[in-house]
């Protein structure tokens, strides 16, 4: 991945930054100190946010993360008016240009993923409302010539205590802007808080109830032109003949080109390109996977599950011999498409300052390396202009900017803006998919039921070989990615012998992460085998779980809170059963208690009441939103999703045959959050990993039946007694 380096006059100038404005960075990996305004742009301060204050008293918060609905906008922006002190209504938020100022502190790149916006830009943004604010009450104190004890500031002013004198916040600006910066700013205590734990409304709602938010497909540009792909059926294949005679005789179509990924139709709309792509005539070459199933790769995991792989965590000794119960169990996950609401698509325009890009992207630094390396261009000439996302869960995070680096060379020597567009199909059949995964767990139990040897064997595609972040996520000791078996390596219950192996799988599939990650494969296996052990012991699921985590309090707050709340162990109508499942992932630890019955045979789940504790809750409304959507994201995987390839083709195609939850799917969902102080952790993707287990194991409570493999419509379930 190349970085590239960003002077101070570039970044103003990509800023929007006016003449007599304030402008307040940041340095997120060194959080403690604050940059001064001269050297905001500099590659040694790494500034990746910073606060606007201009002429006209207006406040803009420029944000380095994409807003795809998780409400990042309005966290942010709360931390930072809090520490400010402004009024709500006054603020504004822009989305940052790509400049090394904005990297993440935890890799040199500017993205959005890893439930990290909150958690990782928290105190940072804290500094640089507090910041603005002394610089701006230092203003007043030199213009006014009175001590800066006697100021305060307050709802966008500056006032004077004893004379009751204000100065609003934009005529302070531009004498703000040349006072040196504070290296250490005090910041308000909790107590102090205006807006940092309450449940302000999003400052994206009107845009986008109105119809006014920019999405990706809402981009215009002068003479925009619009493009499809038709794409090889095979991962991998290429063109081996091409007939566009028809395809050019339908009206609209401008162009036929062929392209790395396939064959560009550019039309003056897009009914015209997809008409041009279904009239092309094209033989294609096809892929090294011509051959490969996704049955039989189930089926070579599994056999070799039944061996370690490349041992990466152990704990105690896992080997020694030992009498008791002895329980094992295999559990399969399948490929998952992201399959956001919107689809993808990608704006291009070249014209003589180099090249424009518009798009939804959740990963900015990669995508405009890639597109410049397509263009021919430095990446300094390169601007990636990031709109609003319809939806993400990682596939707009791709190291590979698949979407970018095919719109850039669909537009190159075109002449004119040209919009690529992807169906839904395109979609489905797009590839960069969640990995399918095989786990095998073993369990000895002890005298008391309590688990004494645990042993949990994987076989899962690395997301990130051969790609520019292998370094960055590939353990060098033992060639094992660490995302792989994250949350099978980091199981918090007490069990004296533990190992975890991997072995790393290989298939001719394009994959990449998935909302939650490996989290989402790990859970299902540990939390549904957990479970069995609960069984096996005759012990209470949530009793058992208890005794296990004596010291994790995190974890037993948060099942004790789900517990309460769902009144675990009352009695439920007939044909009702609970199950439980309880995970932690990017910091944050979330319990759900679901509540199911049989429908026709088919699960019905009614009710999912979720904990979470996630530290100090920035936007608890937010929080909400963000567990009800990972259960329904997840619950759609649990109960439907599946990729399924015979001989290298994708089975499925649109939503009548990869099916999400639909509304009358979707249970009643509660979310309870754990009081805590605690630094903020992350919240956009734990909600999804516990969903499946806890299905699974309330239907096992119903029925006695074990679901192993997902989705659960692979499972047939028989109403027996509860087990």
């Amino acid at each position: 991945m190349t970085t590239v380096q960003s002077n101070r006059r570039d970044f103003i100038k990509s800023s929007g930054v006016a003449a007599g404005s304030l402008l307040v960075g940041i340095s997120l990996p060194t959080v403690s100190r604050l940059a001064d305004a001269a050297a905001l742009a500099t590659p040694s301060t790494a500034v990746t946010a910073f606060v606007k204050v201009a002429a006209d008293n207006q406040i803009t918060l420029i944000i380095p993360k994409s807003e795809m609905g998780q409400g990042v906008f309005t966290g942010l922006a709360q931390v930072v008016a809090d520490e400010l002190e402004v009024d709500w209504n006054t603020l504004t938020v822009e989305s940052a240009p790509v400049a090394e100022v904005y990297n993440a502190p935890f890799a040199p790149m500017q993205y959005t993923g890893g439930s990290s916006s909150i958690a990782g830009s928290f105190a940072a943004m804290r500094k640089a409302g507090a910041t603005a604010r002394l610089l701006l009450i230092q203003a007043a104190a030199d213009t006014w010539a009175v001590p800066v004890s006697e100021l305060h500031a307050e709802h966008g002013n500056v006032v004077h205590a004893p004379s009751g004198r204000r100065l609003p916040f934009g005529a302070l600006a531009a004498r703000a802007a040349t006072l040196p910066v504070p290296k250490d700013p005090v910041l308000k205590e909790p107590s102090q808080w205006r807006y940092i734990g309450k449940p302000m409304p999003r400052v994206d709602s009107r845009l986008k109830s109105t119809g006014k938010a920019g999405f990706g497909l809402d981009v215009r540009l002068p003479n925009l032109h619009y493009a499809v792909i038709a794409r090889a059926p095979t991962f991998g294949g290429r063109v081996a003949s091409l007939d566009s005679s028809a395809a050019k005789a339908v009206p609209g179509v401008v162009r036929i080109k062929e392209v790395p990924s396939g064959v560009a139709v550019i039309a003056k709309n897009t009914w015209a390109a997809m008409q041009g792509r279904k009239a092309l005539t094209v033989q294609w070459q096809d892929g090294p996977g011509t051959t490969f199933s996704s049955n039989q790769l189930a089926k070579d995991y599994a056999e070799k599950s039944k061996q370690p792989g490349v041992v990466v965590y152990t704990q105690g000794d896992p080997s020694i011999t030992a009498t008791g119960q002895h329980l094992e169990a295999d559990y399969a996950t399948p490929y998952l498409a992201h399959a956001p609401m919107e689809p993808l698509n990608c704006a291009v325009e070249f014209n003589a300052a180099g090249c424009d890009v518009y798009t939804g992207t959740q990963f900015q630094t990669g995508d405009r390396a890639a597109a410049a390396m397509v263009a021919g261009l430095s990446p300094d000439q390169v601007r990636i202009h990031t709109t609003y996302l319809g939806g993400g869960f990682g596939r707009r995070a791709n190291p590979a900017s698949d979407f970018v680096r095919e719109a850039v060379a669909v537009a190159k020597d075109f002449g004119a803006p040209v919009m690529t567009v992807w169906s839904r199909e395109d979609d489905i059949h797009g590839g960069y998919y969640r990995p399918q995964a095989h786990n095998r767990l073993t369990a000895t139990l002890a005298a008391d039921g309590k688990p004494l040897i645990w042993t949990h064997t994987q076989a899962v595609q690395s997301l990130t070989k051969g790609t520019a972040l292998e370094k960055l996520s590939v353990d060098p000791k033992t060639g094992i990615e660490r995302i792989q078996h994250e949350g099978a390596s980091t199981v918090p219950y007490q069990i004296p012998n533990v190992q975890v192996s991997v072995h790393d799988g290989k298939a001719p599939v394009p994959v990449l992460w998935w909302r939650s990650v490996g989290h989402s494969n790990t859970a299902f296996a540990v939390e549904s085998f957990i479970d069995e052990c609960a069984y096996a012991a005759g012990v209470d699921s949530v009793m058992y779980r208890t005794a296990l985590l004596a010291e994790h309090p995190r974890h037993l707050a948060t099942l004790k809170l789900a517990a309460d709340k769902a009144q675990w162990g009352r009695k439920l109508p007939a044909g009702r059963a609970r199950g439980v499942a309880i995970h932690e992932s990017f910091n944050s630890v979330v319990a759900q208690i679901a509540e199911v019955s049989l429908v026709d045979g088919k699960p019905h789940v009614h009710r999912v009441v979720a904990a979470v504790h996630c530290g100090t809750a920035v936007n608890p409304s937010l929080i909400e939103s963000q567990i009800e959507s990972a259960i329904c994201f997840g619950l759609s995987a649990a109960l439907f999703g599946e990729i399924t390839l015979e001989q290298g083709r994708v089975q499925q195609s649109n939503f009548n045959d990869y099916s999400p939850v639909r509304i009358t799917d979707m249970p009643t969902v509660e979310v309870h959050i754990v009081p805590s102080t605690d630094y903020p952790t992350g919240i956009g993707e734990p909600g999804t990993p516990p969903i499946a287990p806890a299905v699974a194991n309330a239907l096992f409570s119903l029925t006695g039946i074990r679901a192993r493999r997902l989705p659960l419509s692979h499972t047939s379930f028989t109403p027996t007694k509860p087990a």
